[in-house]
């Protein structure tokens, strides 16, 4: 062959990646060497549980959610008996994991209709529920005041729907009262409730006491979520407790409760925090101290109001994982390895937020390598994990994800993709699916089509029969 007709290679500029996983601890020792390998979930095998109800699975365990409880609700009440526990149905709002909860003794906090109506239809009674939420449909209220529901107060315009309502069906709303508050924590959850620095939080409660178609009982917060900040629960304890007397001292009416709400976080990562979660999240005690301590300080020489909480991540989170499973690869131009999974940000709503702890149904060995996971969906934002370390993946390869408990399921997307089913494993080991893999009927079930738009099949005949002839 003549040197010209030889093929020339065509030069690539050379490139330095800068590698993000975790190749060295703070300290420059190296840091582990192989990812995580998790074979069983609550006891029964993933390969099992993949290949019975699919892959991408949410899994919970039965076990752990109601250990969570337990050991949360043992920790308050061993501190100050007079607590009353809510589950937080917009965390996890799954019948199944509802039931659970109420088994346990918690009553149900919810923040719309449609929550209001999963309780009652569950066999909760309207007594048993917290309506909390800034709309309030009028139909809602009518019906919770019916029932004898505990309706927090969001602003004045529905303490005056309210009173309304409550004089039509010559009944009384029980009531409590919505309070937002610097805590030292930003961002402030000021869009809720009305403000205790500005004087409003009082104002409105002068105006519950003064009417008469209104049982004004307690007073309500919720400072924000995932809050590690132990010192933002002893501020908004002092606050909302000496609003609780001033209410008292300046309208003469007795409250009975005040409801810290929520905000608890689990053992997830936050993304932006260094720390493990392990060190930078506090233990639950440490909340409960700060809240009971300054509740029994402050109401030291009278009788201790009724504390309620209303936590959702705190008891849920570490309890439920996601199986999904490698379905292609590719090599990315920067040279980091891809895998594009059956699980995406369509399922994982919290990823934006929060990063969950990456585990293999299999050891895949040492070798690591940077790479990325990306979802199935046809969006460019569709990234589950941008900084990862891994071992070369086949596909089918399968990954655990958790903690992956909250809200996950109550936020993922209906977009081009079903929703998978999601499993409960019990207490026996028996698996039972709590929500079916979504299919076509389940997805247009609700649509409708005009009768003069359904006639493609027919379309398309008549277009075969115009070109034949």
């Amino acid at each position: 062959m003549s040197p010209s007709k030889k093929s020339v290679k065509k030069y690539t500029k050379p490139s330095i990646l800068k590698l993000g996983g975790p190749l060295y601890a703070k300290h420059g020792a190296a840091s582990k060497n192989s990812v995580p390998v998790r074979t069983e979930i609550g006891r029964v095998p993933v390969a099992q549980l993949a290949a019975e109800f699919g892959s991408p699975l949410f899994v919970f365990v039965e076990d752990t959610i109601r250990a969570n409880f337990r050991s949360y609700a043992n920790v308050f009440k061993r501190l100050y008996p007079k607590t009353v526990f809510g589950w937080s149905y917009k965390t996890n709002y799954l019948k199944a994991v509802c039931a659970i909860f109420h088994e346990e003794g918690a009553i149900a906090e919810v923040v719309s209709d449609f929550e209001y109506e999963k309780a009652r239809a569950l066999g909760l009674p309207g007594d048993q529920i917290i309506f909390n939420g800034p709309y309030k449909p009028k139909n809602a209220l009518q019906r919770a005041i019916k029932e004898k529901a505990l309706i927090h107060i969001d602003s004045i315009d529905e303490i005056f729907e309210i009173e309304n309502i409550a004089n039509s069906l010559d009944l009384e709303a029980r009531v409590g009262l919505r309070v937002n508050m610097n805590t030292g924590v930003y961002p402030q959850w000021s869009r809720f409730g009305l403000n205790f620095e500005t004087g409003q939080a009082l104002a409105a409660a002068k105006q519950l006491a003064r009417s008469k178609a209104i049982k004004f009982e307690g007073l309500h917060c919720h400072i924000g979520t995932f809050m590690l900040s132990v010192e933002a629960y002893t501020i908004a304890a002092e606050k909302i407790a000496s609003l609780f007397l001033e209410i008292e001292r300046e309208t003469g009416i007795t409250l009975n409760y005040i409801d810290m709400g929520g905000g608890f976080p689990s053992k997830n990562h936050l993304k932006g925090v260094y720390q493990a979660p392990e060190v930078a999240v506090p233990s639950i005690s440490e909340y409960a101290s700060a809240i009971t301590d300054t509740l029994k300080a402050t109401f030291s020489d009278r009788e201790l109001p009724t504390l309620i909480l209303e936590a959702g991540r705190h008891l849920i989170d570490e309890a439920g994982f996601l199986i999904t499973s490698v379905v292609s690869r590719k090599l990315l131009p920067d040279a980091r390895r891809a895998y594009v999974l059956d699980a995406g940000v369509n399922l994982l709503y919290t990823s934006t937020w929060y990063r969950p702890t990456f585990e293999l149904d299999g050891d895949e060995g040492s070798f690591l390598e940077p790479a990325v996971l990306f979802g199935p969906l046809c969006m460019n934002i569709d990234v589950v994990d941008s900084h990862l370390m891994l071992p070369p993946l086949r596909v089918g390869k399968r990954l655990i994800l958790s903690p992956v408990g909250a809200y996950n399921v109550t936020q993922w997307m209906q977009f081009i993709q079903y929703s998978p089913a999601v499993v409960l494993v019990r207490k026996t080991g028996v698996v039972d699916v709590i929500r079916e893999r979504e299919n076509l009927a389940a997805v247009e079930g609700l649509e409708r089509l005009p009768a003069d738009l359904n006639q493609t099949e027919k379309s398309f005949q008549a277009q075969k029969i115009r070109k034949a002839s």
